[in-house]
């Protein structure tokens, strides 16, 4: 996936190319698409640096200790993402990996929680106090930000963590 986000981005910079213009876009019908293609879109590089290093620590400590990323990260993407879409301003574009980091960071704390067991306890944990800052991401005020894809993806990755954790 990581490979796919820098790829996009490469061609977005492109003269005349742009990709962006695919995010949520609230409550129109074309920005439905956006649901599945805004993880994959990034504001520039610095935008997608940001979300990088997140996505592959956090993506990994799924992947290695519950072996349910991809039901996680399909989760987060739809969830998260059609929560976005229902809420957020109308007019406006939300792209960017970060509901799906917000996603992993609340499943992972949920989780722990949830299953009790020791590995998780102390990978929810790691989480809080390495990832505990972006809870602020989650209120609105910071221009430009989507607050409501960080908000509806962390309430996604809680969701994917009880919905998961039945089926485990």
């Amino acid at each position: 996936m990581i490979a796919l986000m820098w790829g996009q981005e490469i061609v977005d910079q492109l003269p005349g190319v742009d990709l962006d213009q695919y995010g949520i876009r609230p409550r129109s019908a074309e920005g439905l698409a956006g649901i599945v293609s805004a993880p994959f879109l990034h504001g520039g590089f610095d935008h997608l640096i940001a979300n990088t290093g997140a996505f592959l620590v956090l993506g990994s400590l799924i992947a290695l200790t519950t072996r349910k990323f991809w039901p996680v990260t399909i989760g987060v993407a739809l969830l998260g993402g059609l929560g976005t879409w229902l809420v957020a301003a109308a007019n406006t574009n939300h792209i960017g990996a970060s509901g799906l980091v917000y996603g992993f960071a609340a499943f992972l704390v949920a989780w722990g929680v949830l299953t009790r067991r020791l590995l998780s306890l102390v990978v929810s944990i790691l989480v809080v106090v390495m990832y505990g800052g972006i809870v602020v991401g989650v209120l609105p005020g910071q221009p430009g930000i989507s607050w409501q894809g960080h908000l509806f993806g962390a309430l996604a990755g809680v969701v994917m963590a009880f919905v998961l954790r039945r089926k485990g």
